[in-house]
């Protein structure tokens, strides 16, 4: 097992390895619950070479088998775990950064968590982890080979499916309705409403085209004004902010808000966070999964 530390402060990559691996797991007790490691954002990519493994996603059971991929988020409602007398043998890269969730986020959301990948993307993982074990000397080479690891699975889930540019097309007027309406509720139908898709159908091309579900997005794009209003706005108090940004409660809104940036709505504005956080969703951070 190799663990890569993400680097610390402003020259934090987008995509970066945690730890890799191969294990065999047998007659011992494995259990991760994905509601139980932490605040900072991670995703657990892991490869069954043989034997079996449990998860519970989202209230929802799966037997993740031989040549099945299992792909998750933390933090998450999931759960994985080695069954009593059975046998689990796989490979597994964790990574986090910016790029890395967001890829991982769009294979979720179109996929789900157990994925039946090519033998050529699996092979190509399962290298991917071996060099981040052998040659990743340095920050940038492990990052490198982390984004390729990203680019390799993407290619395998959507290379052979990929979006209609019509229907890419049809996301920029939803997109648009999101940023005139930060202010008000923005519900998933709505959005499909706009779109003229179906619900299931908008939700899945949505995240294929923006790397994000419908509901992070319209989060990402609040926070976002938050973090413009608190800087450019010093008059306005952060109740009003909260109001602008569509959160009819001040206290979720602060609640949220240090969720996302580390800090509540006034110690960001008083120290002066903007600068090293305007482009970001979410907060990256030194993390070890495993």
């Amino acid at each position: 097992m190799k663990t890569v530390s993400l680097p610390r402060g402003r020259h934090s990559l987008h995509t970066m390895p945690t730890s890799t691996g191969y294990e065999v797991r047998q007659d011992e007790t494995y259990d991760w619950d994905g509601r139980k490691r932490g605040q900072t954002p991670f995703t657990v990519l892991q490869h069954t070479i043989s034997g079996a493994g449990n998860l519970r996603y989202e209230n929802r059971n799966y037997k993740v088998r031989e040549g099945e991929t299992l792909l998750v988020l933390v933090p998450h409602n999931h759960r994985y775990w080695l069954p009593q007398g059975g046998h689990w043998e796989y490979f597994w890269i964790s990574m986090n950064g910016e790029e890395a969730l967001r890829i991982h986020r769009s294979v979720l959301a179109a996929q789900g968590p157990v994925l039946r990948l090519p033998a050529e993307t699996i092979e190509h993982l399962a290298d991917c982890s071996l060099r981040l074990i052998e040659n990743a000397e340095t920050a940038g080479r492990a990052s490198s080979i982390a984004y390729e690891a990203a680019m390799a699975l993407y290619d395998g889930v959507f290379g052979s499916h990929p979006v209609a540019q019509h229907e890419r097309t049809a996301m920029q007027p939803v997109i648009d309705h999101i940023s005139a309406n930060l202010d008000k509720p923005l519900p998933v139908d709505e959005l499909a409403g706009v779109s003229g898709l179906s619900r299931a159908h908008f939700s899945r091309v949505f995240a294929e085209s923006e790397g994000l579900p419908p509901a992070e997005f319209v989060l990402q794009k609040r926070m976002q004004r938050a973090t413009k209003l608190l800087t450019n706005a010093a008059f306005l108090p952060v109740k009003e902010v909260a109001i602008m940004t569509g959160f009819d409660d001040a206290n979720y809104f602060s609640k949220v808000f240090r969720r996302v940036y580390g800090a509540s709505p006034t110690e960001f504005r008083t120290t002066g966070m903007y600068a090293s956080v305007k482009s970001r969703t979410s907060p990256d951070d030194n993390s070890r999964p495993d």
